[in-house]
């Protein structure tokens, strides 16, 4: 029915009870909780806290809904019911060094094990040297000398007696053995004399060498038994001496990490190479250096004994909870340093660092879906993970073969780390369309909504937010009258007295500039004028193209009429989206009717300016028309129906109600007001359906006949199903309220013809015709008349033909 809206209608006024506080600060005690997010809230514990594989949460909701937010509390919560997660740390390999060995503890014992093993590095430097110089050591490794060293000097006796038989004088010299050619003077013989000699006494003492070099043969293969034994016993001696010094160490560590040790037959294998390591590199501690030809010096030797502490959780009171919000390979995963030395990359098990994929075992880790799958190494190696649950640290060129240095392969890591994604809507869908493994791995959707019911225990909830945020941000508080404003413009976010938007992130850019304001006049609260002006001075940096355009109307270049009466003339609503700015305009559209049979013509179809549901709302219109006059079918009727002056394109059904009465105008021959502009969807039986933008519209259009000339007779008619989307400014009520303008909702097309033209309808009769003096009956005359011009038309066409 048709129904002329009041002021009070136009809007929605959640005031709030001043005797519940001065301002928000009293509300600081006050949780907010998830408001209006009771499902989203229960999604997300039940996957917090079911602990097996594949329940990850993926959550829905746009951007400033409060999903991070919310969600990183939940994550905390749910943490501290957790037990702390394991230490991890890496240890040397001294088997395999290239693949570093990774340790569990217990929480906390990680720096303890660093620490012990560090004061262990510092006790066998200093006492190791102290042991093998005591009287007793130097005593038994004189022995062992004394008794192997008999057989070497009698061997070696015996072999510069052989010398001295063939003439040659035997020495050593730095471990080599040297013979010289001597005279009967016992001189060293020089090479002239040699060269003097005869040719037989030259072959007697190339003879008498060979027979030397042959004894030294038999002298070596004679003393290296020997020199190893000795080798072997001091050796031996060392080590024993040794061994209990490196036990003692080793002991005080497994007595402190007893129980505490997560892999203990792995702590208990490293430990044995571990003493093995040090007895055998017992040259670098008494003569810093290894005499095995590698010259490991003491630095090198101790840095395989340190302990590289990826993950310490000695500070934590419970799992951990954490948010990563620039996911790069090396901060997600981890990597392998390296340093350049001489030209050459080089790295060791100490420049292993974990990622907060690693920091999150045993907890929780959220990612934005945007950026995990903004590097496509990233979204892989992390498809990986969910896979099999393990990760292989390593550095992204290693992975993708552009380093040509040789890395380390640290031990994969086996994590349990509950991912918690954060993406819209339209990101979760189309990620299972594409990679339908994808669900099989989150399991648990918690979907944020977009808005929640006004109730006073929300708003009251919204109050409490705004307080928690002036106290987060350093921000003066509201006062009841700036929050009302504030939730008034929350429910005009979505357009909708009923609900109000869930987009805290634009409320909080609000309360920031209307703090600015706030402050710049010395207030220590925020009141509803500061809010106002933010609103004002937002709009004001926004809306250069709407006023461009009412200049436009203003100045007569873009025709808009909004006095007196046309046939086949009626303004339009649209709006213009901007992203950021929206705002309606008016839009005239007209209509021309004659004999013919192509039927409704959409002339910015024709010239391809239309999209999709535009051509199918003036389809609809065309069915209903045919529809209500099937009685005279097929019609013999043309009419092209056309936007004056858009040449941007042309989009949505919110037009259908203009287009039937600018043609139905055109068909019956009766004028329409221009003064009063048309929005709304029609349906196959009339019925006028509800469209979005409603109060940019109106309130476009309102702007529009103030730039023209306000004279009361102007208004807009709109579907009665927007009638509790309408949450308009104040200057717009007040014009309503002033009878300065006009808002009237209907239900049906043929209730808006009748305002229009102050004509009733029509109701057919038993044969389907229409009263003359209706607007139907006007139309089917017209209609009748184009029946005959089409028929007398085909009958001279046929008898040309004949």
């Amino acid at each position: 029915m048709i129904k002329v809206l009041k002021s009070e209608d136009l809007t929605v006024n959640p005031i709030s009870d001043p005797a519940e506080y001065t301002d928000t600060s009293e509300l600081l005690g006050v949780s907010p909780g998830w408001i209006g997010q009771s499902r989203a809230e229960e999604a997300a514990k039940f996957g917090l806290a079911i602990d097996q594989p594949g329940y990850n949460l993926f959550v829905l909701g746009e951007s400033g809904s409060g999903r991070s937010t919310l969600m990183y509390e939940a994550m905390q919560q749910a943490a501290t019911q957790r037990e702390i997660p394991p230490d991890l740390v890496f240890l040397y390999n001294f088997e395999l060094p290239e693949r570093p060995i990774a340790l569990r503890l217990q929480a906390g014992q990680g720096r303890v094990l660093r620490s012990m093993l560090e004061e262990f590095s510092h006790h066998i430097v200093h006492d190791i040297p102290g042991k093998l110089d005591e009287e007793g050591v130097r005593r038994d490794s004189e022995r062992i000398k004394k008794t192997l060293q008999e057989g070497l000097d009698k061997a070696y006796s015996d072999l510069t007696t052989f010398a001295a038989s063939r003439h040659f004088a035997l020495r050593r010299d730095e471990g080599r053995l040297v013979f010289t050619l001597m005279d009967k003077n016992g001189q060293a013989m020089q090479e002239e004399t040699v060269m003097a000699m005869s040719a037989d006494q030259r072959m007697i003492l190339e003879e008498a060498e060979q027979e030397l070099r042959v004894e030294i043969a038999r002298y070596l293969e004679k003393v290296r038994p020997i020199e190893r034994e000795m080798e072997r016993q001091l050796t031996q001696l060392k080590r024993n001496a040794v061994e209990p010094v490196v036990a003692r160490e080793l002991d005080a560590i497994c007595a402190a990490l007893a129980g505490k040790v997560i892999d203990e037959s792995k702590f208990a294998n490293y430990l044995a190479l571990l003493t093995k390591d040090v007895l055998g590199s017992l040259d670098v501690f008494t003569h810093g250096r290894s005499d095995d030809g590698e010259g490991l010096g003491m630095e090198t030797l101790l840095r395989r004994y340190r302990v590289n502490v990826l993950v310490d959780h000695a500070e934590s009171t419970g799992a951990p909870a954490i948010c990563d919000n620039d996911p790069v390979f090396r901060s997600l995963f981890g990597g392998v340093e390296y340093q350049a030395e001489n030209g050459v990359l080089v790295t060791d098990f100490m420049r292993i660092r974990a990622g907060n994929l690693v920091r999150a075992h045993g907890g929780f880790l959220m990612l934005h879906l945007r950026d995990v799958i903004r590097e496509s190494q990233v979204w892989e190696k992390l498809q990986r993970f969910l896979r099999n649950s393990r990760l292989q640290i390593e550095e992204p060129s290693a992975a993708f073969g552009q380093l040509a240095t040789a890395t380390l392969e640290p031990e994969p890591l086996e994590l349990h780390v509950k991912l918690v994604l954060i993406g819209t809507r339209l990101d979760f869908y189309e990620l299972q369309e594409v990679d339908p493994e994808f669900a099989r791995h989150f399991r648990v959707k918690v979907d944020f909504a977009d808005h929640f019911p006004a109730t006073p225990e929300n708003r009251r909830a919204v109050a409490a937010l705004i307080a928690r945020r002036c106290d987060t941000m350093k921000l003066p508080h509201f006062s009841p009258a700036a929050v009302d404003r504030l939730l008034l413009e929350m429910h005009r976010r979505i357009d909708d007295q009923r609900r109000i938007s869930a987009e805290f992130g634009h409320m909080e850019t609000l309360l920031v500039e209307a703090a600015s304001y706030a402050r710049s006049r010395g207030a220590a609260v925020v009141d509803l004028s500061d809010v106002d002006v933010t609103l004002r001075q937002r709009m004001q940096r926004h809306d250069y193209p709407e006023q461009a355009m009412l200049e436009a109307i203003g100045d007569g270049e873009l025709m808009i009429r909004i006095h007196g009466r046309e046939v086949g003339q009626i303004n339009g609503l649209t709006q213009a989206d901007l992203g950021d700015y929206r705002f309606g305009s008016p839009i005239r559209i007209s209509a021309r009717v004659y004999a013919g049979e192509e039927g409704v013509i959409n002339i910015d179809r024709e010239v391809e300016m239309t999209g999709p549901n535009h051509d199918k709302g003036v389809m609809i219109l065309q069915g209903w028309l045919s529809a209500t006059f099937a009685h005279l079918a097929p019609l013999c009727l043309t009419a092209s129906l056309v936007f004056e002056q858009e040449y941007h394109g042309v989009e949505g059904d919110s037009a259908s109600c203009a287009e039937l009465y600018a043609l139905l105008s055109a068909l019956s021959g009766l004028p329409l007001p221009q003064g009063i502009a048309i929005t709304g969807a029609i349906n196959q039986h009339g019925e006028v359906l509800p469209i979005g933008g409603v109060n940019e519209k109106i309130e476009g259009y309102y702007r529009a006949c103030c730039k023209l000339g306000l004279d009361g007779s102007q208004g807009v008619i709109i579907p009665s199903r927007n009638r509790p989307h309408l949450v308009l400014d104040q200057e717009l009520l007040e014009a309503v309220r002033q009878k300065k303008f006009s808002i009237t909702t209907i239900d049906s097309v043929l209730e808006g013809i009748e305002l229009l033209t102050g004509l009733p309808a029509g109701e057919p009769d038993t044969l389907g015709d229409y009263r003359p003096d209706t607007v139907l009956g006007r139309i089917q005359r017209t209609l009748d008349g184009f029946r005959k011009a089409c028929d007398s038309g085909h009958g001279r066409e046929h008898e040309h033909m004949r």
